[in-house]
């Protein structure tokens, strides 16, 4: 196999290896099968083009021509002409199906299926990645700009993808590029030899030193993967507000659709009941006869995977005029309507909008996206609640007990969805959550048992001072202590109430907050709170409040449950108290210590500050001003070392006959590197005077710039064949002359090539190479002696 030929595969491969970092988008992997074949085409067309030959710019164009002729047999064939050759209808056609993929991308969460919309998408973008690929690594022979797409490919599967497996997708990618540039660089190195200049090889020495550079190569690539992915662990984390991803912008386009898919916010809490400073967050004017029941909801979380709970990916769409009556809610069931105008802090830059539940309107202004399953607003592109005022309607849904008692089952699917427990979840969670609900009649004497258990009867003591440890055992541990705070008691109820076959998530929000004397009410930060929603059909989501001396406890649990010692309902929460105060009351739920549950360490704000950077220590931004300049050092390397070699290469010599002879020996070797850089590969074969005679021809030089390189390969011949060379004056001048004239003959791209991306810099990898094989030969040969004593002494 030739040497181009070998490099086409391996930028296929690179290329493919790259398009496996979209594996995680989607649902099923057989795009990825059809997607091999048409690569191997594509790649096999640029081949054969080459071998003709045909020029650069034919070569791109049939390649390109395949690629939409394959397409077309693939996603259009049955409007195309003859089946194969595209015409205005599979055009249309096409422009159809990337429409629909569109559309099916905004709407689908990950991982989505996979739709004819989607897969040209995706094989139609691979295709045009795979396509620029062989352009810059194979028809133009420049492996590393080539790097450019892989990463674009790369860059859109980790944007796009929630994590997980994403240092795997990494290191693929990567070992595709790195690939592609050990087999350029062998393929240049294989028709290059041995540069004109160099240092003289023993006989046979070529034939092992060849191979150096690729072997050094490898440890240079591992050594920069491996930099690549520990380096990023040691600086700090960008944090945003309780949910980051929004911050950063959700969904595309027009607003009109998208996925938000959210981190965890309880750490974000932790820290917000845990602060020193307890300012006030919210201000609220409200119609409510009972603040007391006010909560103001944030966001649900409804994915449980045994250790914690958090939000899951949902779909986005533009904020309605009207929300829809919420879920599961009946006619029959007795409601209010309750407007409440609300006031951020202007310190308080939340991504999510704190909102009464259920709402049924909202009045706001700036960029904001509704998730119609939870019924919540998200900023879109950096949103926030940063002193924003606006105006929530919301529903007071005052169910009965009778009512939820006679709730009839839940829809099978929001069943199944929402009361999935995982396999790692301790048994003792659903033992105990049976025994305590022994005796129920129904599903809502369940739920009562649960909140009584953990609100009064079961021994519970709420308590930020504890830790009740992490990881699957975290709730089974919190059971036997019996002490926590709001997540411990809300984490646990509702996992307890999906055992039980009660379809249950966690809501994260606040708590009810201090009335004042001008009519207000104040919502401070220690208001910071999460419970449990309960689904009941007839009702919907219902919120029970099982966390002790904080919030209120719902009417509708008071109480048909024989025995109870609930507290009354007229008596509200010490965060909740009716009576006016003249300022705001500080909550005495939390102490300023550290919550030990879940390893308190970090301060991204839920109910706090929009802070950033998180207080970090002023050398960790240095550590963040060191990795941007090694950031933008890197694609400038090979320019500076280049600059660097030139200037040593042309600079003072020693006024000695040996440093002439030096000097002249290193400006030969700028001149010819200076060639090689504009495109004219040296050839070590030929003598001084041929190989000045070439770079004329090749390089198309004018007669000032050939007499140029005639004088200074002249003086290069008196240095390595006359028995006294004569010092040579002006060879500096002559070098500098010989490139101006070599980069006003060659076209603007092949001059920005020599500046940036200078051929020549392969000699880096040669040096290296050269010292590493002269470090393991002074180890294989202190390896005797350092044996030799212990020979002696057995």
């Amino acid at each position: 196999m030739s040497g181009r030929a070998r490099l086409a595969l391996c930028s296929a491969a690179a290329t493919l290896m790259a398009a496996c970092s979209l594996l995680p988008l989607i649902a099923e992997p057989t795009w990825l099968l059809l997607l091999i074949p048409l690569v191997a085409v594509q790649t096999g067309v640029g081949t054969a083009a080459r071998r003709v030959p045909l020029g650069r710019p034919l070569t791109v164009l049939a390649q390109a021509l395949v690629t939409l002729v394959l397409l077309t047999l693939v996603f259009a064939r049955q409007h195309a002409i003859v089946g194969l050759v595209p015409g205005p209808d599979a055009f249309r056609h096409l422009a159809d199906l990337l429409q629909q993929g569109s559309n099916d991308v905004s709407e689908y969460a990950i991982p989505a299926p996979l739709t004819d919309g989607i897969e040209l998408m995706l094989v139609g973008g691979v295709l045009l990645i795979g396509l620029l690929v062989d352009t810059l690594a194979v028809t133009f022979r420049s492996a590393a700009p080539a790097g450019l797409p892989l990463l674009a490919l790369y860059s859109v599967a980790a944007g796009l993808s929630d994590g997980g497996a994403g240092w795997l997708w990494f290191l693929v990618a990567a070992a595709g590029y790195l690939m592609l540039l050990l087999a350029e660089g062998r393929d240049r190195l294989a028709q290059w030899g041995r540069v004109f200049g160099g240092a003289p090889r023993t006989p046979g020495a070529w034939e092992e030193g060849a191979v150096a550079p690729v072997r050094t190569g490898r440890r240079i690539g591992a050594l920069a993967l491996g930099a690549a992915l520990i380096v990023p662990l040691a600086l700090p984390a960008m944090q945003g507000g309780l949910l980051d991803p929004a911050g950063s912008g959700v969904g595309a386009g027009n607003g009109d659709g998208g996925t938000i898919s959210a981190v965890n916010p309880l750490v974000s809490l932790r820290d917000s009941l845990n602060t020193n400073d307890d300012r006030q967050v919210l201000t609220l004017k409200t119609s409510a006869n009972d603040v007391s029941d006010l909560y103001l909801r944030i966001v649900s979380l409804d994915d449980f995977d045994g250790t914690t709970w958090k939000p899951a990916q949902r779909h986005i769409v533009g904020v309605p005029t009207g929300f829809p009556t919420p879920i599961g809610l009946g006619a029959d069931v007795k409601r209010s309507t309750v407007t409440t105008t609300v006031t951020a802090a202007d310190w308080y830059a939340q991504d999510w909008l704190p909102m009464p539940y259920p709402p049924s309107g909202v009045k706001i202004d700036g960029r904001w996206r509704y998730e119609p399953v939870g019924m919540t607003l998200v900023g879109d592109h950096g949103q926030t609640t940063r002193g924003a005022t606006y105006q929530v309607t919301s529903l007071e849904v005052q169910p009965t007990a009778q009512q939820l008692s006679a709730a009839p089952e839940p829809p099978a699917a929001l069943k199944r969805e929402y009361t999935k427990v995982p396999s790692s979840l301790p048994k003792v969670v659903a033992r105990t959550a049976g025994q305590i609900t022994a005796g129920a009649r129904s599903h809502y004497e369940e739920a009562v048992k649960l909140q009584d258990y953990f609100a009064v009867t079961g021994g519970f003591q709420y308590d930020t001072q504890v830790e009740v440890g992490r990881g699957p055992d975290a709730i089974a541990n919190f059971l036997k202590k019996k002490q926590g705070f709001c997540v411990h008691f809300s984490f646990a109820m509702a996992a307890m109430a999906r055992t039980l076959g009660i379809p249950a998530r966690v809501a994260v929000g606040f708590a009810p907050g201090t009335p004042q004397a001008d009519g207000t009410v104040a919502v401070n930060q220690r208001d910071a709170h999460a419970w449990p929603e309960l689904y009941f059909e007839g009702v919907g989501w219902t919120r029970f409040e099982p966390t002790p001396t904080r919030g209120t406890t719902p009417s509708y649990t008071l109480s048909n449950t024989p025995g109870t010692s609930l507290p009354d309902p007229a008596v509200p929460s010490h965060e909740a108290s009716t009576a006016p105060s003249a300022a705001a009351s500080p909550s005495r739920g939390c102490t300023p210590e550290l919550i030990r549950l879940q390893d308190c360490r970090t301060t991204s704000p839920a109910a706090a500050p929009h802070s950033g950077g998180g207080g970090s220590a002023p050398w960790r931004y240095l550590l963040i001003g060191l990795a941007v300049l090694v950031a933008l050092s890197v694609p400038l390397a090979p320019l500076l070392w280049r600059i660097r070699v030139r200037s040593v290469r042309l600079g003072g010599h020693a006024r000695t006959e040996q440093g002439a002879a030096a000097h002249t020996l290193a400006a030969w070797q700028e001149l010819t590197d200076s060639a090689w850089d504009h495109g004219i590969v040296p050839d070590e074969s030929l003598t001084p005077r041929r190989a000045a005679a070439r770079i004329v021809e090749l390089g198309h030089l004018d007669a000032t710039g050939g007499a140029a390189v005639h004088r200074v390969a002249d003086a290069v011949e008196q240095v390595l064949y006359a028995p006294r060379p004569r010092p040579a004056a002006g060879a500096v001048e002559d070098v500098r002359r010989v490139i101006e004239g070599l980069r006003g003959t060659v076209s603007t791209g092949t001059r920005l090539r020599a500046l940036f991306l200078p051929r020549s810099s392969v000699r880096v990898l040669w040096a290296v190479s050269a010292r590493w094989s002269a470090l393991v030969a002074r180890a294989a040969a202190a390896r005797p002696r350092l044996r030799r004593p212990s020979q002696q002494q057995g």
